[in-house]
């Protein structure tokens, strides 16, 4: 039995005191430091599914995924279901957003490296921060990220043209989903309403994964794995992303994000037995740099 004190009372937490805590936590957690947290959590749980796509496939591996992030999450801040009807279409949106984006993200790893599946993905938040600028050193910075961008891909020959397909859906998928998640942030309050969205892009995403998988999908071992993948790759980074959209714009936070192709290609590299070239490890310090500078301005204002 663990023993809290709060608000200078003892005794056991209440159940929905846990997510409260947690609330507190995250909104007084810098948003540079929530986002860096999460993007190392992601790609690691993203190298851990790509052990899962002999067994289940692609698509099971996103559902196993996407299902038990939707249980941890409810079951954490068991939200409540009375909201209004613009409230509703946001997390409705966001979730069959989400459930897409994972679905194809992970239709590209099958078909292409980490490193370069992600960079490509990256596309969609690289958007959102040149189409939202306003300053010419914001663009500056997204534009010395998207050089590293387009290093770190390195699209030569032998690159999985479908691949390619599936990571540029990802990154439609993804710009939408930063521009959901703030309004998500805006119009639901602590993690409620990215649990109940997490539970739609559960449900959008089943079809393929029970088709695909089928059975396979009870196995113990891929259960405990994909339970994994789940709290690596959605409970820890959705959670702490959307916290920093409550404190951040959605331009500052897509050219932030640009260190989510470098983290990748680490990734891959350690995990995977991925090897990095010269250029890749140029277009790294691209990326960090462009991230460094934007987190510095934002500071300044």
């Amino acid at each position: 039995m663990v023993m809290v004190y709060v608000d200078g009372t003892s005794g056991r937490l209440p159940r929905r005191g846990l997510g409260e805590v947690a609330g507190r936590l995250l909104g007084s957690a810098p948003p540079t430091g929530l986002l860096l947290g999460g993007i190392i959590s992601v790609q690691l749980g993203a190298a851990l599914a790509k052990g899962l796509f002999p067994l289940v496939g692609p698509a099971g591996a996103a559902g196993v995924r996407l299902g038990f992030a939707a249980v941890m999450l409810l079951a954490f801040w068991r939200p409540s279901l009375r909201m209004s009807g613009r409230a509703w279409l946001v997390v409705l949106g966001y979730g069959s957003v989400l459930g897409l984006m994972n679905l194809s993200i992970y239709e590209s790893l099958q078909r292409l490296p980490l490193g370069i599946a992600v960079t490509i993905e990256f596309l969609g938040p690289l958007a959102i921060a040149l189409a939202g600028s306003r300053r010419w050193l914001d663009a500056l910075w997204a534009l010395l990220a998207g050089a590293g961008v387009v290093m770190l891909a390195d699209l030569g020959g032998g690159t999985s043209l479908l691949g390619i397909l599936f990571a540029l859906a990802a990154a439609v998928c993804w710009a939408s989903y930063i521009l959901l998640g703030a309004k998500l942030g805006e119009a639901t309050s602590g993690g409620s309403g990215l649990a109940i969205a997490m539970g739609v892009g559960a449900l959008v995403i089943a079809p393929f994964g029970v088709a695909e998988a089928g059975s396979a999908l009870l196995d113990p071992t891929i259960l405990v794995v994909g339970a994994g993948v789940a709290l690596l790759s959605s409970v820890i980074p959705y959670s702490l992303e959307l916290e920093a959209l409550r404190k951040i714009p959605p331009r500052l936070f897509g050219v932030l994000m640009s260190v989510e192709p470098a983290v990748a290609a680490l990734a891959g590299m350690v995990i995977l037995g991925e090897t990095l070239r010269p250029v890749q490890w140029l277009a790294i310090m691209c990326v960090v740099t462009a991230s460094a500078g934007a987190t510095y301005l934002a500071r300044k204002r």
